[in-house]
């Protein structure tokens, strides 16, 4: 199974997803600054994995930072998880991990027990995220017929996760399943996660799939060639409302206007319940340049105008179901208390 990010004792290696498909790169740091810098630039991405990074970059300045005193120690880390709140706004999973590892450094009583405690938490972390993957595997798969054409947006895979995935996980159960799949694979621009990171995912498991153009989905689904969608989120407010990759509520409208079905797929660390409704999510906006200049390249007169969120939000009544790891939640949705 992909390893995108793994904890080495005093240190932690990841992935540069921004290398991929060309180059399979791996970053050793014990600087929690560099996994820091990883999130905000992409190198390490998707809600869950975003979660999990952060939890070993606090668990490195855990390690790593010198001996002082209990209080001064406390402040540190404090700072440091603050330091990780601040790297990127929508996913929640990233909150929900800081939250846990905030408790202990709060509860603590002593630096050798912080340390050990928070090392813990953070691999735990990882450990609950692989199983919560596996889990939201089997239900969704129940939803894949013997044999489906799908279509998927982004990256949802062991990529985005610290298992094998959400919305790519259901697809590789359900092929392991022997069901007969083949994936159709939005780019996804403008950073192009589905045509650099999924179609290389797929591509591993030995799926069938085909990529297409983001504006090609709608002549798919007028052809009757989407059997369903499945995509992943980076948070969920309580009503269902679902926030993920810009264009998620392209499909969204498209699957509803064509009468299919619509899932996405998440942990539970993806609700969140203190939110009423989508329009409470804050979305993110990205730098101008990776509209214009994608990968080094100009594509756009210099000094125009952009407009860039990096996602968007799919309101719960076009969404046929969330699957998470307790099962299959379906319309309306109440997660008053995480599901």
């Amino acid at each position: 199974m992909i390893t995108p990010i793994e904890w080495l004792g005093t240190r932690v290696r990841f992935l540069d997803q921004t290398k991929l498909p060309l180059e399979v790169s791996t970053i050793d740091t014990d600087d929690y600054h560099v996994v820091a810098e990883a999130i905000r630039s992409l190198k390490l991405r998707g809600a869950p994995l975003i979660g999990v990074a952060a939890a070993y970059g606090v668990a490195l300045a855990a390690v790593t930072s010198p001996t002082s005193t209990i209080s001064e120690y406390k402040k540190g880390l404090f700072s440091v998880i603050d330091y990780f709140a601040e790297t990127r706004p929508t996913a929640v999973n990233l909150f929900w991990s800081l939250n846990r590892l905030k408790s202990i450094v709060q509860s603590s009583s002593s630096v050798e027990k912080i340390r050990t405690a928070v090392v813990a938490e953070a691999i735990a972390i990882h450990r609950e995220d692989a199983e919560m993957c596996e889990k939201i595997g089997k239900h969704g798969a129940t939803l894949i017929p013997q044999s489906a054409t799908i279509l998927t947006h982004c990256n949802a895979g062991a990529l985005a996760t610290g298992g094998r995935g959400t919305a790519v996980g259901v697809i590789t159960t359900a092929h392991e399943m022997g069901k007969k799949i083949h994936v159709f694979v939005d780019e996804t621009r403008p950073l192009l996660q589905g045509a650099r990171l999924t179609t290389w995912e797929l591509q591993q498991a030995g799926i069938k799939h085909t990529l297409i153009t983001d504006n090609t989905a709608a002549f798919l689904f007028q052809q009757h060639k989407i059997d369903l969608v499945i995509v992943g989120a980076d948070r969920i407010a309580a009503n269902g409302d679902a926030a993920n990759k810009i264009g998620t509520y392209n499909l969204a409208v498209l699957a509803h206007y064509h009468n299919t079905p619509l899932y996405i797929a998440a942990p539970s660390s993806t609700i969140d319940p203190t939110i009423p409704s989508g329009s409470g999510i804050p979305i993110e906006e990205r730098h101008a340049k990776e509209v214009t200049e994608g990968f080094g390249v100009r594509t756009a007169p210099a000094g125009i105008k952009v407009y860039s969120p990096a996602f968007d939000i799919t309101p719960a009544i076009l969404i046929s179901g969330i699957i998470t790891e307790k099962g299959i939640h379906r319309f309306p949705y109440n997660f008053q208390t995480t599901a």
